[in-house]
Order: C-alpha cells, then sequence, then structure tokens
C-alpha cells in the first residue's frame, strides 16, 4: 500500500473527483458561463485601475468597498449583512463547517453536486429527496424527511441546476417554516430568473440567500455572496478564513460590477437567447427540451452519449448526463450570444438530419 493510500481518509479515496473537461478551441457551453468579455472601451482604464492595486499588502480583510458595490448592482437592503467567499462552494463549505458530529446535509435532486460532495468532505451526512417527474419539490415527501431526519443544512438551488426551473415559491417557503435547519436559497441563476427570495431574507430567521457573479460576466473572479440577517452572518464570518477575497479580485469587481446598466442589458441578451434556442430545440423532433429560469437549458436525446462525442469533435462542448440516474439521455446546454447559439443549432441539425 503506498503512503497516500495508507494516510488519506477512505472515504477521501473513494470519492471521484470533480472533473472539468478540456476546452481549449471548443464552443464552450457547458458551465453556464456568460460570453461577453470586458468591453473593449473599459479595458485600458480597467488595467490603469489594476495598476494601483497594492501586490504587496494583504487585501482588505472585510473587503467593504466591494461588499458595497455588490449592494448596488443587487439591490441588497442595507438591513440585510453579507458575507464573502472564494466563490459559491466555499460559502458552502463554510456553512457545512459551522455542523456539528453527525449533523444531516439535505437538498432535493438531483441538484447541484457540490451540496454532496462538500457533505463527504466535511464528514456530514447527506440526504437527498427525489424531485417528482416534473422537476418539481416532493413537497410531502421532502416535509416528511425533514421530520425523520432533522437536518441541519438544506440546500434549495433556485433556480435549480441542471434542471433549469424555478420551485413553486410556496413549497419552499412550508419548508422553511416546517424545519430547525438553515435554509440556504442558491440564487446562483438570478439575473436570468423571474423571481428572488432576497425580500424574503429578513422574513425568516433560518434562510440565508446564496449569489455568484459567475453566471453574469465574471467566473473568472471566483466570488460569491451569502445574504443573511446581521446576527447569521456574524457566527458565520468567524469560520472565514483570512484575506479569503484576494486584492486583484477585489479591484476587478469593484471596478466591473460598478457596470450595472451593462450587465443588466448582457443578462437580458441572454434571456432572449434562451427563449430562441428553446423554440429552434424544440423544432428537433428527436429532442426533449425542458423549460428554464436559468442560463442554460437541459435537453433529453435518444442518445445523449453519441451526441455530446458529436459536438465534442466538432468543437463544441456540452455537459453529458447520460449516466445520471434521474437524467438519464440528458444533455445540457449553456445559453449562449447569438453566433455560438447558431454554431450548436447548425451541428445538431447535422446529427439529427
Amino acid at each position: 500500500m503506498s503512503f497516500i493510500n495508507q494516510w488519506l481518509r477512505s472515504d477521501i479515496q473513494e470519492i471521484q473527483a470533480y472533473h472539468v473537461p478540456k476546452s481549449q478551441n471548443m464552443i464552450k457551453l457547458d458551465a453556464m458561463e456568460s460570453p461577453f468579455i470586458v468591453p473593449e472601451d473599459l479595458i485600458e482604464p480597467y488595467l490603469v485601475y489594476l495598476a494601483e492595486a497594492e501586490l504587496n499588502r494583504y487585501p482588505d480583510a472585510g473587503a467593504e468597498e466591494l461588499q458595497q458595490t455588490l449592494r448596488n448592482l443587487m439591490d441588497i437592503p442595507e438591513d440585510l449583512d453579507i458575507l464573502l467567499g472564494n466563490g459559491s462552494d466555499e460559502l458552502i463549505q463554510l456553512l457545512a463547517l459551522a455542523c456539528g458530529t453527525g449533523d444531516t446535509i439535505l437538498s432535493v435532486e438531483p441538484s447541484f453536486v457540490m451540496y454532496e460532495m462538500i457533505a463527504k468532505f466535511t464528514r456530514l451526512n447527506y440526504k437527498g429527496v427525489m424531485l417528482d417527474e416534473n422537476f418539481e419539490i416532493d413537497l410531502d415527501a421532502t416535509l416528511a424527511t425533514i421530520e425523520k431526519i432533522q437536518p441541519k443544512l438544506i440546500f434549495i438551488s433556485y433556480p435549480n441546476n441542471p434542471t433549469g426551473n424555478a420551485f413553486d415559491r410556496d413549497s419552499i417557503k412550508k419548508i422553511i417554516k416546517a424545519s430547525d435547519a438553515l435554509v440556504v436559497v442558491d440564487e446562483a441563476y438570478y439575473a436570468y430568473a423571474k423571481d428572488s427570495f432576497l425580500s424574503e431574507v429578513s422574513n425568516y430567521p433560518n434562510m440565508v440567500l446564496l449569489r455568484t457573479v459567475s453566471k453574469i460576466g465574471f467566473a473568472g473572479l471566483r466570488l460569491g455572496l451569502l445574504i443573511g440577517n446581521p446576527e447569521t452572518v456574524g457566527h458565520l464570518d468567524k469560520l472565514r478564513l483570512p484575506y479569503n477575497i484576494n486584492t486583484l479580485t477585489q479591484a476587478s469587481a469593484n471596478f466591473l460590477l460598478k457596470e450595472k446598466d451593462r450587465i443588466a442589458a448582457n443578462a437580458q441578451v441572454i434571456i432572449e437567447e434562451r427563449g430562441r434556442l428553446f423554440k429552434e430545440l424544440v423544432a428537433i423532433q428527436a429532442l426533449t427540451v425542458y423549460p428554464s429560469d436559468a442560463n442554460f437549458l437541459l435537453v433529453k436525446t435518444p442518445d445523449a452519449n453519441a451526441l455530446f462525442e458529436f459536438l465534442k469533435d466538432n468543437g463544441v462542448l456540452i455537459k453529458n448526463f447520460a449516466s445520471h440516474p434521474q437524467l438519464s439521455n440528458c444533455v445540457r446546454v449553456t445559453v449562449s450570444n447569438a453566433s455560438e447559439n447558431n454554431a450548436l443549432l447548425q451541428q445538431l441539425k447535422s446529427f439529427y438530419g
């Protein structure tokens, strides 16, 4: 037995690493990224702004200017506090670290894979409750499971990844009211959705909101935020590692995220392209396309593996769920700009004749 096999926790040895496929020289439609880069007229002033960053010093520990920038961008009420993370993943892990030995994280399935993975990393129990055939919350089953196992954390992706739908709002409220758990409403795709729980955070002491800037054009910044009441955020902040938001991320975000109107306009382009892409995909008889409130579409195909390989061979990368127990023969396609969407459609029409 090798040293690492002898030394490493056995449960970690059994976990499959999170796989990020190579995407060089490909149209990348697999990770819900925005197609919009820094506008040409902002490049020079952005670089000048970055040049003033003091890289010889630790970053602002509280990232106070960045917090205000995010408040302005997302219209976060002043009576709520913000906790920043190195992406939402760090905040999910931080929430897990707040739990005790033997505690359980609950989510619905299928949903964001990191809820379960981080539960395993932090030696917590994990319980998934299956969505119904329409990818909606099975409220009776969920409430029964909550009563039986008394979870410490409940994660609800809203809209849900990878199905794309926003769950019934009243069902989520009933879950919040029925549980002593901290309910985490993950609004990673808030910019493309018709609804939000932001206005509800102050009404429920056992609810917090997660958001990220990754889906609105800034995945490379690795910046997520938790929004909650001041007492909750104050205690959770004890678990945040010092200086977790680096100087270049803070500087970049403070410059680029002030472009609120451009960010909103880009989101509107994606929403319009989502509608067009949905109609075009529905017209392909072999495909079943699910409605989405996010910046991606879930599509059921006759043979997801064959389609995935064909598209990859032709320079288009999508997410393949062929082996997923609840998403057999499904793929997920990021909604991009018109040019990249057209390239995808051209290849799909070629594949299906």
